[in-house]
């Protein structure tokens, strides 16, 4: 199943200049005076010391009256306006996109790209840092504004943990953006759990051209990624798994099987390897011999989230892992006939994207109390189905036999 990345549309301060009217100083003036709310310009160590000596000299300018301690005021002055101006200018005219996966792997390495392009026509952009976080959606748990002015002190304790649990992540452009130019830095994101996630760049920076202030723009480009169960280590036992790896039954129709069906007359473009040349000799005219053909067993696999079964969270996870690495490695050799989620109908696996979107549903599966008889209406043939395996295993059945363990 091939997939492509999905990609957002652009965003940050190369896009802004197709939106305002015209060019003027003074909205340039203004931008330096009075930067936007998204903007933010914090001092390094190096910067907090020159500020620090700027207020010193001209204190002791202003109190002997020297003109050296003022001119070296001056060049400490125009030293912080150049880096801002500089700052901004590094920044102008340049815009940025993410680009992901359209799905991943719970434990597996997601290649997430952010797209950098520099629209201006003469200027480079140097020293680009941009952070990007990883936040879990769920759909039980709705965001409200919370107060910690009553919270207890241990409670404070654990939520500052829990946000610290995922840092966000800084990836840094080592290189010069030329002009008219494009990069992407990667980044190998490996996804702790399954469920829905939103990536989102929370800001970019740079320390360009000092390294007196570091220049931050608060980005607002974020998108949802699915990330699908880990995939299960699981082993296959007992006759119905051999029936199901190896197995194959043959029918009474023409294919390329092994056992003989019946003898045809020869038509034009038929191999001349099946000629029966005794079976012509007798007759007098050219037959060909017919095999049945080899049809695999194939199965139907139906995975139940009701919470008597799985009481255990780390159980239910596991039986999750079991059922998609199940019906990934099914759907290739062929032998997965349908699929269903507890009293939903059956969904026949034919081509790729069935499969897909019945995993993309595994990935945000909660337990809960659904009608846990109703999909077996039809009594599907090689009915497989997942259940507890002791206190922390899990069991695919087919049929009432025990076919893998995990």
């Amino acid at each position: 199943m091939m997939q492509t990345s999905q990609t957002v549309e652009w965003d940050g301060p190369g896009l802004r200049r197709q939106r305002r009217p015209g060019f003027r100083w003074s909205r340039v003036l203004w931008a330096l005076i009075y930067p936007r709310r998204a903007q933010q310009l914090v001092p390094t160590v190096t910067g907090g010391l020159l500020i620090v000596m700027a207020l010193g000299i001209g204190t002791a300018a202003y109190n002997s009256s020297n003109n050296i301690l003022f001119i070296t005021l001056a060049l400490l002055l125009a030293c912080l306006i150049l880096s801002g101006v500089l700052s901004w200018l590094n920044f102008s005219r340049v815009r940025w996109r993410l680009r992901l996966p359209p799905t991943a792997r719970a434990g597996q390495t997601a290649a997430v790209t952010l797209e950098l392009e520099n629209l201006k026509r003469f200027l480079p952009s140097y020293g680009l840092e941009c952070r990007l976080a990883t936040v879990p959606m769920r759909r039980d748990q709705i965001a409200r504004p919370e107060t910690t002015f009553a919270a207890k002190g241990r409670e404070v304790r654990a939520i500052l943990n829990q946000a610290a649990e995922s840092p966000p992540a800084v990836l840094r452009l080592h290189s010069r953006l030329d002009p008219q130019e494009a990069a992407n830095l990667d980044w190998a994101w490996v996804p702790p759990h399954r469920g829905r996630w939103r990536l989102e760049l929370q800001s970019v920076g740079s320390p360009f051209p000092f390294g007196f202030f570091n220049k931050r723009l608060t980005a607002t480009l974020r998108q949802e990624l699915i990330v699908r169960p880990a995939v299960a280590d699981y082993r296959r036992h007992g006759a119905a798994g051999v029936r199901w790896t190896a197995g194959s039954r043959r029918t009474a129709r023409s294919g390329a099987g092994t056992d003989l069906l019946a003898l045809r007359r020869y038509a034009a473009g038929d191999s001349h390897r099946l000629i029966h040349w005794k079976a012509s000799a007798r007759t007098g005219q050219l037959l060909v011999r017919q095999f049945a053909a080899e049809t695999v067993e194939s199965f139907s696999l139906w995975v139940q989230s009701d919470a008597t079964f799985w009481p255990r969270t780390e159980q239910f996870e596991r039986m999750l892992s079991l059922a998609a690495t199940l019906a990934e490695d099914l759907f290739r050799a062929g032998s997965l006939r349908a699929v269903a989620i507890d009293a939903e109908p059956w969904q026949v696996t034919r081509q790729g994207r069935d499969l897909s979107g019945w995993l993309d549903r595994l990935a945000v599966l909660q337990p809960g109390a659904e009608a846990a008889h109703a999909a077996t209406a039809r009594n599907p043939r090689n009915l497989m189905t997942l259940r507890p395996d002791g206190s922390a295993g899990v069991v695919a059945l087919i049929d009432g036999e025990k076919a893998a363990t995990a």
